[in-house]
């Protein structure tokens, strides 16, 4: 297979992919597909190549556009001269994603703090809620560590010079 045709072919089982993941996560695939074109592609794309290049329709490019403009993963720009809106990926798209799961795990926890307070001394359930709550501050710990050592990357990332490959 020519590396050209070898390339496209990893490039569309990675946007594929992406949508997938997105799905699991509880987002429509489309909005995981333009992720991962955002991603694999790194280039400012207009809103009708979104649509033509993933084969979809507008309304759901338009859709998918909103949802990830909102959890601050994309970002919408403009061309002097030209109509319509382009889009690219965010500064710091995985930043922005582990803020997001580090809030609603704290939010998370916090409803079953609450929860637990709320019950009786002697309740049954105290126990086991106990341990939910343990589960999520596990998580939040976890998420924090993430977090950290992403940014730790980005620092050292622009703060040392490229390698060119061979």
């Amino acid at each position: 297979m020519p590396k050209q045709n070898q390339l496209d072919a990893i490039r569309t089982d990675f946007i594929e992919k992406s949508g997938l993941i997105s799905q699991a996560e509880g987002l429509p695939r489309i909005a995981g597909r333009v992720f991962g074109m955002l991603i694999f592609d790194g280039e400012l794309v207009s809103f009708g190549d979104l649509a033509n290049r993933l084969q979809v329709s507008r309304a759901s490019i338009s859709t998918s556009i909103r949802l990830l403009e909102e959890r601050g993963l994309v970002k919408r720009k403009t061309k002097p001269g030209q109509r319509g809106d382009f889009f690219q990926l965010a500064q710091n798209p995985y930043a922005t994603m582990l803020e997001g799961v580090h809030k609603r795990t704290l939010s998370t926890l916090d409803d079953i703090k609450q929860t637990i307070a709320a019950l009786p001394a002697d309740a049954e359930a105290t126990a086991r809620l106990t341990a939910y709550a343990d589960f999520y501050a596990s998580l939040e710990s976890a998420v924090t560590v993430a977090r950290d050592e992403l940014q730790s990357k980005k620092s050292n990332t622009a703060q040392s010079p490229t390698i060119p490959k061979d």
